[in-house]
């Protein structure tokens, strides 16, 4: 038990001195001027992915249960944040705890309300209802006077770039520690046995629902957390850019990273969010590339491929071959 204990308090500095290092890092090549504007950019798209991909894998991960109305809840966190910041008149930083706790807090409403009775269907049920749930809130912004409609909620204070940096690494670490901690807890144990086996759980008197619900709930709350950093960071939000193809894209994200990785889920979500920037100058090979890079990610992630190659009959006539021309 002591050196579980050790090995886990390692592992938790270990992490801490990581994400101070990349902080640092980027903060030094910000001020430094070594990023272009257009890699300055990226950092808080990044950060928002990451959130989601995140917040959704307690979700689908962890929980077992596929979801595709994750863009639903964001859209509500961005909307909800960026009404109550056009609105108010308070100083910067205070405005924008309060957008992220009211948009954290009505996704997570939301996500109560649908969560009750739609986490009492399973598989292929569960995804059907959640897409719609996303669109019929794609179609509700788009006949709300206040939001807009179709035009789209101009004029957000721009709370959020890659010049208020620190506050949005932040809330990503936030999120990160939050759901972890979770993930690692009693109730996070709870969660995983639903997904291992859902009838031993119930039979073992652990409250399936409560626990369904618990979980879709905090999830949706990163999600609208999420949602308020990413209006704050574009200015201009509209309710197609929260339709089903970006649940699907977050969901794309949790897959590549591994179901119930969250250091997976993360790298994922930097990798996908820079590649398409990155591929902007290959033109017609752009596509092929991303297709690539996706496959090898897939064929990589979690699946015993490496250790496969390493023990297969080629790699040690591989390695005799090595050691003969040395």
């Amino acid at each position: 038990m002591k050196n579980e204990r050790n090995k886990f308090t390692k592992g938790k500095i270990i992490n801490i001195v990581i994400a101070v290092l990349i902080y640092i890092l980027i903060m030094a090549a910000l001020n430094g001027g070594m990023l272009s504007r257009q890699m300055s950019s990226l950092l808080v798209p990044i950060c928002v992915n990451v959130m989601l991909a995140v917040s959704l894998n307690l979700i689908t991960g962890f929980l077992g249960e596929l979801t595709l109305g994750h863009a639903g809840f964001m859209s509500i966190g961005a909307y909800a944040g960026s009404l109550l910041t056009i609105y108010l008149d308070l100083p910067m930083y205070v405005e924008f705890i309060i957008a992220i706790l009211v948009g954290g807090a009505v996704a997570a409403f939301f996500g109560f309300l649908i969560g009750v009775p739609v986490l009492r269907l399973r598989g292929d049920y569960l995804a059907i209802v959640t897409l719609a749930f996303g669109e019929i809130i794609k179609s509700v912004i788009n006949v709300i006077k206040i939001t807009n409609g179709a035009k789209g909620l101009n004029d957000i204070p721009s709370y959020s770039t890659f010049r208020n940096f620190t506050i949005v690494y932040i809330l990503v670490i936030l999120t990160i520690i939050l759901i972890v901690n979770l993930v690692n807890s009693r109730h996070g144990r709870a969660i995983r046995s639903i997904r291992d086996n859902y009838i031993a759980a119930e039979s073992v008197g652990i409250p399936v629902s409560k626990f369904k619900v618990m979980a879709f709930v905090i999830s949706a709350f990163f999600a609208g957390v999420a949602g308020v950093v990413y209006a704050h960071n574009v200015g201009i939000i509209k309710p197609t850019t929260f339709d089903y193809n970006k649940s699907i894209e977050i969901l794309v994200i949790v897959v590549l990273g591994g179901m119930g990785n969250i250091r997976g889920s993360i790298i994922a979500a930097t990798i996908l969010t820079l590649l398409p920037e990155m591929l902007r100058g290959a033109d017609n090979l752009r596509m092929l590339i991303y297709a690539i890079v996706l496959i090898a990610m897939m064929l990589f992630n979690g699946s015993g491929a490496k250790e496969r190659l390493i023990s297969s009959k080629y790699f040690p006539k591989f390695l005799k071959r090595q050691k003969g021309v040395e």
